[in-house]
């Protein structure tokens, strides 16, 4: 990670390039529509955008992974039973509503269904549906019926990118990664800004691919990547109760490479999922953790974690503090409590290319404590602004560049490896999350 090192001087460079990059395979659609509606659990004026995601015909080659939280959204729910079906034909997506735990909520998300499938010609269990928002309210669904013929109206070829600026919530701004392989392309879009600690699959990711590769095929390939991609994230260690990563063929191009495909299908993963976090709800720094020669490839992907979502240090890092005691501290406290025994006595550590711990103990100096602050201030996103009316907002909707703050973690026990990104934690975290639902 990253396969790219991006740069925009302002929302404008950003548009356009996510523009070269939003082109749809072959044999997909798009549509969105928004309106209007007033929650029944907090009657104030709302607006939620529906998102269809549409093939020209249905295709047996697709792949989907969920969420591993305990009480599931009720698409998730759907979703698991759409795995059996013989063929997919189109994706419903809406925002604002998460659909979880909520009555009817199955009962919801399939009316939503049949009515997309009465309009694009299918069969309900050919509708897999997604929903993303505050948890535990109701769909409006009547106002979503009645929508749902002006997205089908808007379907159209071209660019994914109303269906990318769609699916999203608190995201500051939408989110597209693509690969060509042969004739053919890969193409993704992600929601994902909060409630972030992936488990199998992360937020709302919708990988669509005219290259023809065979549902079990798919299936594996996509629990493959997942790995090295959304599973190797957290923003806020919590885990979303909608998580869903689908994958989906329509199979208009021959595959030349099978090998090679997978390959262009991790690239657009890691790109997006790198892309989840540095959207991240206030996030300022993206924090890689490289963990090398540890015993276990779990071990190192928990030691990795253990960094991002320790919170003294990521409220260091947003700080531009480098205070790395709190981040000795964090691998201390993962080993002790879930990996007691492991010997430490070799383990180096890195941040911005400094050393900075080795042989059991730091290595600084006022040299090396100037690099790490200009390290931190290097990789900051942006600066924090006043609050205005005791709320902080972030100060662009555009990512200005791909830098990290680069921890590396040698281990010295092992050859196992992992690489994780996470994000600091900063007011502006604290102030979009505090009032959520209002």
């Amino acid at each position: 990670m990253p396969s790219t090192n991006l740069s925009f001087p302002d929302r404008q460079a950003h548009r356009a390039w996510l523009a070269t990059q939003g082109a749809l395979p072959a044999g997909f659609r798009v549509g969105v529509t928004r309106f209007e509606f007033l929650p029944k659990e907090a009657p104030k004026p709302a607006k939620m955008t529906i998102t269809l995601i549409a093939l020209d015909r249905p295709t047996a080659d697709f792949a989907a992974m969920f969420t591993n939280n305990a009480f599931p959204g009720a698409p998730i729910i759907v979703g698991r039973q759409r795995l059996q079906a013989p063929a997919l034909g189109a994706i419903v997506v809406n925002n604002k509503i998460s659909n979880v735990c909520a009555p009817g909520g199955v009962a919801a998300s399939e009316r939503l269904c049949a009515e997309s499938a009465r309009l694009l010609g299918l069969a309900p269990t050919e509708i897999l549906p997604s929903s993303t928002g505050v948890i535990g309210w109701t769909l409006p669904v009547d106002a979503m019926l009645a929508a749902l013929p002006q997205a089908a109206q808007a379907l159209a070829g071209g660019s994914i990118l109303p269906a990318a600026e769609g699916i999203v919530t608190t995201d500051l701004y939408p989110k597209i990664r693509r690969a060509s392989v042969g004739a053919g392309s890969i193409v993704g879009i992600a929601k994902g800004a909060g409630m972030i600690e992936p488990n199998l699959a992360t937020m709302l990711v919708y990988l669509l691919t005219d290259l023809a590769v065979p549902r079990a095929e798919l299936r594996a390939m996509l629990t493959r990547v997942m790995e090295g991609s959304f599973n190797s994230i957290s923003v806020d260690s919590d885990t979303s109760t909608s998580d869903t990563v689908a994958l989906v063929s329509s199979s208009r191009v021959p595959c030349p490479d099978l090998k090679a495909f997978e390959q262009a299908l991790q690239t657009v993963c890691r790109d997006l999922a790198e892309d989840v976090v540095r959207n991240g709800e206030g996030v300022r720094h993206v924090i890689r953790v490289k963990v090398s020669q540890a015993a276990t490839p779990a071990l190192a992907r928990a030691l990795g974690k253990s960094i991002v979502n320790a919170p003294l240090f990521k409220c260091a890092v947003a700080g531009n503090d480098p205070n790395v005691g709190r981040l000795v501290q964090a691998i201390g406290k993962h080993v002790g409590a879930q990996a007691p025994g492991t010997d430490l006595s070799k383990l180096r550590a890195r941040m911005g290319g400094v050393e900075i711990f080795a042989q059991g103990v730091f290595q600084l100096n006022p040299e090396k404590e100037s690099a790490l602050t200009a390290h931190l201030r290097g990789a900051e996103l942006y600066a924090s602004a006043p609050p205005k009316d005791g709320v902080f907002t972030a100060p662009i909707d555009y990512p200005p560049h791909e830098r990290c703050v680069e921890i590396e973690i040698d281990v010295g026990n092992g050859a196992a490896s992992a690489t994780v990104m996470g994000g600091d934690l900063t007011h502006e975290y604290v102030s979009e999350n505090a009032d959520y639902r209002s």
